[in-house]
């Protein structure tokens, strides 16, 4: 019988070996259940749905998230969404980093941010938690702040006191119509960031 890992991969538990420097632990923050599901500060889990739906693999649940997997040119994406609840991403992070054996180079973080308009994309290889609750842990778990993380602007457009209502929120008008099209390249940076690497990605995608 197949692996969950062996099935999505097509190879069986005996088959060859993957290169570690070539597989890649992609995670975006988020809170589980239907409530969140479409709240800015879950982008993280959307940008991994869209990237899972546009590899045509999907998600099942393992331990401490929902986990998906592809080959694309010769790389392994490990797709996590932690079921922990954003403040305490790291404990998921830390664990399947370890489980997978994947280097720090090789692990990139997805979440929202609200230095950022809306919709701008900003990948980055090091950087404070910026008050963020899911990077603070993150941080904590892995002991360093230097390790890459891709930022999603979900822009600050909230009156004094409103931030965690805002950031739980649901999205809006033009947000809405525009949410698609940032989505896909999204995607499409993630990819990159496997593929080409972290510098040229910062390069293509940053402020596009």
């Amino acid at each position: 019988m197949l692996s969950f890992f062996g099935r999505i991969l097509g190879k069986k538990e005996t088959g060859e070996k993957i290169d570690p420097m070539k597989k890649f632990l992609i995670v975006g923050l988020g809170n589980i259940g239907p409530k969140y599901e479409n709240t800015r500060h879950n982008i993280g889990f959307k940008i991994l749905d869209k990237l899972a739906e546009k590899q045509e693999t999907s998600f099942e649940t393992q331990k401490l998230g929902d986990v998906a997997t592809f080959r694309y040119k010769g790389r392994t994406f490990i797709l996590l969404k932690p079921s922990t609840y954003m403040n305490l991403s790291g404990k998921a992070v830390n664990y399947w980093m370890q489980k997978e054996k994947i280097s720090l180079e090789n692990l990139l973080i997805v979440t929202d941010d609200l230095n950022l308009s809306f919709g701008t994309l900003r990948l980055k290889t090091k950087g404070s938690d910026g008050g963020h609750n899911g990077l603070k842990d993150v941080q904590a778990q892995l002991n360093t702040t230097k390790y890459n993380r891709f930022r999603f602007g979900i822009s600050d457009e909230f009156s004094k006191g409103q931030q965690i209502d805002y950031v739980l929120g649901e999205w809006e008008g033009e947000e809405k119509k525009k949410l698609p099209e940032r989505l896909e390249t999204s995607a499409e940076l993630i990819l990159s960031f496997g593929t080409a690497g972290v510098s040229n990605t910062m390069n293509s995608f940053n402020g596009k």
